[in-house]
């Protein structure tokens, strides 16, 4: 099973919304849309077009992850990933990040998780990563139409400097690209907030020798008045 990156944000949408909002699940093509172009907790941020969207829909379909609820006048839309890979709701909840999100380690997943799902800590964290990366097939307690599959997620190399590993789902091809395509991103980013640094550095310089002008000048016409004054009276 692997999923382009408009299918996986899609799907990752469709998880998050059944759990943050479910008073507004399932969700409308328009509302889908807005749920995958969100700004917000999003990595990357994204511009899918409303024919992206059903294109990834009908793939989706396909392969039995998404349906279509049909009981009100506007076609509204469902995703069927706990049933289709028997996720727990802890799994499913960090499942969604990492499809929402990207690459992450465990102490961003937890402080990220809290709105789907309430872990009692680091190590619970760690627990649910376990059986996502050590998954062998649905088991022999899987849901109806459950599916056999291999692991879900994996933990990449640690990165230097960092004490924390990062994880990453493996639904969207061969992970080694994705962690050479963040890694890159995080470079570029750490590069541009380096420069934006020097640059602020270089803006405030200019205005302490403006001010400091402006205080010399100002003692220059003080002086001035000063001895006017004195040569009035």
């Amino acid at each position: 099973m692997t999923l382009d990156g408009k299918q996986i944000r899609v799907l990752g949408a469709l998880m998050e919304k059944e759990i943050v909002t479910p008073e507004s699940y399932p969700l409308s093509l328009n509302a889908l849309i807005a749920a995958c172009n969100q700004r917000s907790s999003r990595d990357p941020v994204m511009e899918m077009t409303e024919d992206e969207v059903r294109q990834a829909l009908h793939t989706l379909e396909d392969m039995g992850l998404t349906a279509v609820v049909r009981d009100s006048r506007v076609a509204k839309y469902e995703h069927r990933v706990r049933t289709v890979l028997n996720l727990r709701r802890d799994e499913t909840a960090i499942l969604c990040l990492l499809f929402l999100r990207g690459l992450q380690t465990p102490g961003e997943l937890r402080a990220r998780a809290d709105r789907m799902y309430s872990f009692d800590g680091l190590e619970a964290v760690e627990s649910t990563l376990a059986r996502l990366t050590a998954r062998v097939g649905a088991g022999d307690g899987a849901a109806a139409g459950a599916v056999s599959t291999g692991p879900l997620a994996v933990v990449l190399p640690r990165q230097p400097g960092s004490r924390e590993a990062r994880y990453m789902h493996l639904l969207g091809g061969p992970v080694e690209a994705v962690a050479q395509e963040s890694g890159e991103a995080l470079r570029s980013r750490g590069g541009s907030a380096a420069g934006q640094s020097a640059e602020l550095a270089s803006r405030v310089n200019e205005l302490e020798a403006e001010v400091a002008e402006l205080r010399a000048a100002i003692a220059r016409i003080e002086a001035r008045q000063e001895t006017l004054e004195k040569s009035v009276g």
